[in-house]
Parts: structure tokens; C-alpha cells; sequence
């Protein structure tokens, strides 16, 4: 039987109040899930512990069975983190970039330099690749982010609203890119305030408020328990009322 791609178990977090409250997760492998909230809500600072950016105060976190806790190392080389604020050295070329991530991970020369030839084509880059970064867009420096998060062919891609900014054309080769790794049976799991793109491109959905899930399905299993033939954008809006009323 497969491991879950990840299973976060009793996980908990606090800053100057309690930010995540014995959060219990599991995303299954190969799926696409979206992972939504209001602002404050704690889905930032869950997939940061689960990337290993931030120690937990408490709790588990089992990435395709990995004890990412005790074994981060490990956890991480089956992980690809991308930011909604890219990561990118300004005086190096895409080209340049993917090299020097892929040494960073001790890939074979040859095995990365196919790489980042495969993912630079990908992703619209090929008329850059040779241009430094420092002057691209928002847009393009995303895709430069996300081919370097890709570079060492992770299991576990974790993007935390990473269309924030994008213009459409951009929006889409990211969300094709996507949805190729999961036809390839890579796991994303993606934060979003465009529900629209959850909508249409997540098979699972898990809502979070004040720190705690509090629903998770398909959008069809949300809009049986929400009773009717909703929006996800309705569905979410009850739902973050209720917890709110709850709290």
C-alpha cells in the first residue's frame, strides 16, 4: 500500500498566540489539493513546517513516510517548496540558476543539465534562458522559481499561492505545469485565495480557519454538506462563518 504523501498529525504552532492548534492532515499521493483560509487563517505557517522552514511546536509530519521531524534531510529531497515571493539570484541566467540549485542537490551533471533544458522549455523560458534574472517580471521570475523547485524531480510540490501577481499567460503555463506533474503522480499541495483555480483544478479541498481544518472534500462532497448546488466561493464563505461563530 502507498504512504499518504503527507500526514500531519497533532500539529501545532505559536508565535504570539496560537497560529496552527493540533492540526491533523493527510494528502494522499498523486492527488492536486488545495488547502484554503482566510488571512491569518494558518496555511502559510503549515506548509512552511512541512517544508521544513519552520520547526513545529508540536505535532508530526510524515512525508511519503519520512519522519520529516527526525529526518529533514530526507523529507526534503522528495520536496519542492515555491513562494508567492520568488527566490531568485538577480546575476545569474535561468540556465545559470537551474545549475547551480541542481548542485546544490549533488544531481548528476548530465541528469540536470536535460533537466533544466526539459523544464526551461516547459515553462515558456527558452527565449530567456540566457538573460539574468534582475530584470524579469514577477511572472517570470515565478516560473524561474518553480523550474528550480522542479529541478531535483521532487514528490511532494508544496506552492503557497504561487499565481499571486501573475498575468494570465503566465497563470496558465504554471497551472499546465502543474497539472503535467500530477498526471505524472506527483502530489501538489497549493494555497490559493483564487477560488476559481482551487475550483477547477484541486481533487480535494481542505478549508482552514483560526488555525484548525475545519472541512475538507471534492467540491462535490462540500456541496452536499453545504446542501445545495453552491459556488466554491459560497461554500467557503459559509463555512469560514461558521467557524468563526463556532470559535
Amino acid at each position: 500500500m502507498t504512504s499518504p504523501a503527507l500526514t500531519i498529525a497533532n500539529l501545532s504552532k505559536s508565535f504570539d498566540r496560537p497560529v496552527v492548534k493540533a492540526m491533523d492532515l493527510t494528502v494522499r499521493a498523486g492527488e492536486f489539493y488545495a488547502l484554503l483560509g482566510p488571512n491569518g487563517a494558518g496555511k502559510t505557517t503549515i506548509l512552511r513546517m512541512v517544508a521544513g522552514l519552520l520547526r513545529p511546536d508540536g505535532g508530526e509530519i510524515s512525508i511519503f513516510g519520512i519522519d520529516a521531524r527526525r529526518d529533514p534531510v530526507a523529507a526534503k529531497r522528495v520536496t519542492a517548496w515555491v513562494s508567492d515571493e520568488p527566490m531568485v539570484y538577480d546575476r545569474l541566467t535561468p540556465l545559470e540558476y537551474l545549475e547551480f540549485v541542481a548542485g546544490l542537490w549533488q544531481i548528476d551533471a548530465r541528469q540536470a543539465q536535460a533537466s533544466a533544458d526539459d523544464l526551461i522549455d516547459w515553462l515558456g523560458l527558452r527565449p530567456h534562458a540566457n538573460e539574468l534574472c534582475g530584470g524579469f517580471s514577477k511572472g517570470m521570475l515565478q516560473k524561474v522559481a518553480l523550474a528550480g523547485a522542479l529541478v531535483h524531480d521532487p514528490k511532494l510540490i508544496i506552492l503557497d499561492e504561487p499565481l499571486t501577481g501573475l498575468d494570465a499567460g503566465s497563470a496558465r503555463q504554471v497551472k499546465d505545469v502543474l497539472l503535467g506533474k500530477v498526471r505524472d503522480g506527483v502530489t501538489v499541495i497549493m494555497t490559493t485565495h483564487i477560488l476559481e483555480v482551487a475550483e477547477r483544478m484541486a481533487e480535494r479541498i481542505g478549508v482552514i480557519a483560526d488555525g484548525q481544518l475545519i472541512a475538507e472534500g471534492t467540491l462535490a462532497e462540500l456541496r452536499a454538506r453545504n446542501g445545495r448546488q453552491a459556488s466554491l466561493e459560497d461554500i467557503f464563505l459559509d463555512l469560514v462563518a461558521k467557524g468563526a461563530t463556532a470559535a
